[in-house]
């Protein structure tokens, strides 16, 4: 077997915030984490539909963004939306 060719092997002290709410069309489980490696932005994970996106401000005003990474309807999108302008 050949040597494994690693493009990055870093390891990192980050922040994670597990949040749970009820919204008007769905429950969103997610786990926030903040890390030095994605420019300012966010990994945030939906620990329900085992899906996850690298969110910044800029990416919640992107139209559409949120309904296909997290594969949800616009209802739903919105209420995901108007959470992580809070905390994003």
């Amino acid at each position: 077997m050949s040597e494994r060719f690693y493009l990055y092997n870093d390891q990192e002290d980050t922040k994670t915030r597990f949040v749970s709410f009820m919204g008007e069309e769905q429950r969103f489980d997610l786990a926030i984490t903040t890390s030095n490696r994605y420019y300012g932005k966010k990994l945030v994970m939906n620990m329900l539909s085992n899906r996850f996106a690298i969110i910044g401000s800029d990416d919640l005003d992107e139209p559409g963004y949120l309904e296909h990474a997290y594969n949800l309807s616009e209802s739903e999108a919105q209420e995901l939306r108007e959470f992580l302008y809070e905390v994003i």
